[in-house]
C-alpha cells in the first residue's frame, strides 16, 4: 500500500495548532452575512461546501459578536461532536468556551460561548445569546425551531453544505453563497474527482417522489432494485489502496460486504449509529495507517469526517441531493500527493441526480416535504434486461429463463453482472469545442424525438447558463455520459413537478 501522510483530522491526542488565516471565501461569506444583516435579516443561511471551512468562518464570527460584547452559543447536530467542536473553536482562538452538557467538564453557563448539542438543547435551558450559529441547518431539530419562534430579535446564522430542505424558507429569511463546490475546486482547495457508473442506467419503473427513501424500509425497497457490478472486484480493480468509504444500505447489507472485503484479502472496518466516537476515531487512526483499507458504513459517516479518503463507495441509492453531496463530499478533501478522488457509484444515484458540482439551489425551499415522505410510490414492475444474455426478464423474475443466471444477493440487495465505466462531468469553464460536442448530442436526441430544437436548446441553456450561440447543428450521436446527465435533467424535471 502506498505511504499516506500522517493522520490529523481525528487524533485521539491532537495538539493545538496556530489559528488558520480567512481564504478569500471565508471572507467573502462574512462580508455577505454582515450586507444580509444589514439589509434588515435576522435569519441567515450561508452555505458552504465540505472544506470550504465552515468551522473557521464560524470562529470568526464569534470573535466578531464577542468583540461587541455579544454573547454566542453554536449548536451541533450530535452530542459526538461538541468536544471536536470546542476543540476547533480554541485552535482559532476562540477560548471562553461553555458546554451545555449533563457532567461536561467544560460546564459554565458565565462563559460567552456556550457550545450546545440539540439534543441537549431539547432537555434543558436554553443558554443566554444575542447570536446563535446553528451548524448543519439543513436538518430542522425541532429545539432550534422553537428557539427562533421564541426569540424574534436573536441573530440566527445557519451553516451547511446542503440547506436545500423543503421549509427552510418558512423559517429563514436569507440564503447566501460565498463559494460553490466547482469554486473550490477550480482552486485546489477541493480536491477533483471521477465518477464510474453503470453505464446504461436502468430506472425503469422508477417514479420520482420529493424525498429519499424510508431508512427503515430502504432493504425492502432494494429488493425490486439493482446494484450493478460486485463492489468488491470493482474496488480491486479501481480503487486499491485508497483509503476508502463505502455507504451501505443497512446493517446486513454492510456486514455481508465486510465479509466479502475480507474474503477477497482486504481487512475492512464496520461503523453503525451503535459505534461511538472513540471507537469511529480509532478505525479512521487505523485507516490512516493501514492497518483497514476502508470503513463500511450505514449512514452515518456523512458529516463530521475530516480525514484522508480518496475512494467513496456508493453500494446504494438515494434520492436525497442532500445525503448524496455529503457522501460524495466526505472524499473531496485534499491531501498530500492526491490527484483526485475516485467515486464508485453502484447505484444509478448519478442518473438520477447528475454531478455535485451541477447541483444547485438559488434559494431556500419553501412548504413541508412533499407527502411528508410518510407514502411510498412505486412504479408498476417493468421487465429487467438479464446481465449475463441481455434477454429481457420478466418482472420480478429472478432467474433469467434464457441462460439460468440469477444474479447474488446481498442482504436484500440484488448484484447484477456488469462494470462501472466512467462519466465525464461538465468543466469548471467549458471551451468551444466541449460546447460544440455537447450541443451536437443535444441536437440528435432532439431530432429523435422530434422537439423541434425546444429540447436541444433547453439543455444546452441549463448546462452552460446561456442559449446556444455560433455553433454548427450538425448532430452526433450522444456518449453515455451525456445520456445519463439528459437522464437525470428528465428524472429532475419530473420530481419538480411532482412536488408543485
Amino acid at each position: 500500500m502506498a505511504s499516506l501522510p500522517a493522520f490529523t483530522g481525528s487524533d485521539l491526542f491532537a495538539t493545538r495548532s496556530e489559528p488558520k488565516a480567512l481564504r478569500e471565501h471565508q471572507r467573502n461569506a462574512i462580508t455577505l452575512i454582515k450586507q444580509s444583516l444589514l439589509a434588515g435579516n435576522r435569519r441567515i443561511v450561508c452555505q458552504m461546501p465540505t472544506g470550504a471551512g465552515k468551522t473557521v468562518t464560524a470562529a470568526e464570527i464569534i470573535g466578531g459578536a464577542l468583540r461587541k460584547g455579544n454573547r454566542v452559543a453554536f449548536t451541533v447536530p450530535a452530542i459526538s461532536l461538541v468536544d471536536q467542536t470546542v476543540e476547533a473553536f480554541e485552535g482559532q482562538g476562540v477560548d471562553a468556551i461553555g458546554v451545555i452538557q449533563a457532567s461536561h467538564p467544560r460546564t459554565n453557563r458565565a462563559q460567552p460561548v456556550q457550545v450546545v448539542s440539540v439534543q441537549s438543547l431539547a432537555k434543558r435551558v436554553r443558554p443566554e445569546a444575542d447570536v446563535v450559529i446553528v451548524d448543519e441547518c439543513h436538518m430542522r431539530f425541532k429545539a432550534v425551531s422553537d428557539w427562533m419562534a421564541a426569540c424574534p430579535r436573536t441573530v440566527f446564522v445557519g451553516l451547511s453544505a446542503t440547506p436545500w430542505a423543503r421549509g427552510m424558507a418558512d423559517e429563514w429569511h436569507d440564503l447566501v453563497v460565498p463559494v460553490t463546490m466547482a469554486d473550490l475546486i477550480g482552486r485546489s482547495f477541493l480536491s477533483p474527482f471521477r465518477v464510474f457508473a453503470p453505464s446504461h442506467p436502468d430506472l425503469s419503473g422508477v417514479k420520482i417522489v420529493a424525498g429519499d427513501y424510508n431508512q427503515d424500509q430502504l432493504g425492502e425497497v432494494m429488493s425490486g432494485r439493482t446494484i450493478v457490478a460486485d463492489v468488491v472486484q470493482t474496488w480491486l480493480a479501481k480503487a486499491k489502496g485508497l483509503p476508502t468509504l463505502v455507504f451501505a444500505v443497512d446493517r446486513a447489507h454492510a456486514a455481508r460486504l465486510v465479509e466479502q472485503f475480507a474474503e477477497a484479502g482486504i481487512r475492512m472496518g464496520y461503523c453503525d449509529a451503535h459505534v461511538d466516537l472513540i471507537e469511529r476515531k480509532l478505525l479512521f487512526a487505523r485507516m490512516a495507517r493501514g492497518e483497514i483499507s476502508g470503513i463500511v458504513n450505514i449512514g452515518t459517516l456523512t458529516t463530521g469526517v475530516d480525514a484522508d479518503v480518496r475512494c467513496v463507495v456508493l453500494a446504494r441509492p438515494t434520492r436525497s441531493e442532500m445525503l448524496f453531496v455529503q457522501m460524495i463530499g466526505r472524499a473531496l478533501r485534499t491531501a498530500p500527493g492526491k490527484e483526485d478522488a475516485l467515486i464508485l457509484d453502484h447505484a444509478d444515484n448519478h442518473a438520477r441526480l447528475g454531478f455535485v458540482t451541477d447541483i444547485h439551489h438559488p434559494k431556500l425551499l419553501s412548504g413541508a416535504s412533499a407527502k411528508q415522505q410518510t407514502k411510498s410510490e412505486k412504479g408498476e414492475p417493468m421487465p429487467k434486461e438479464c446481465g449475463s444474455c441481455g434477454l429481457l426478464k420478466p418482472a420480478k423474475v429472478h432467474r433469467c429463463p434464457g441462460c439460468g443466471f440469477a444474479p447474488e444477493r446481498q442482504s436484500d440487495v440484488e448484484v447484477e453482472a456488469g462494470e462501472l465505466v466512467e462519466m465525464r462531468g461538465k468543466p469548471t469553464k467549458a471551451d468551444m469545442a466541449a460546447k460544440q460536442r455537447f450541443w451536437s448530442m443535444a441536437r440528435y436526441v432532439d431530432m429523435e424525438r422530434g422537439k423541434g430544437g425546444k429540447l436541444a436548446k433547453a439543455l444546452y441553456r441549463e448546462r452552460f447558463g446561456v442559449w446556444p450561440k455560433g455553433l454548427h447543428d450538425g448532430p452526433v450521436q450522444p456518449d453515455g455520459a451525456f445520456l445519463g446527465y439528459e437522464r437525470s435533467r428528465r428524472i429532475a424535471f419530473a420530481k419538480r413537478r411532482s412536488a408543485r
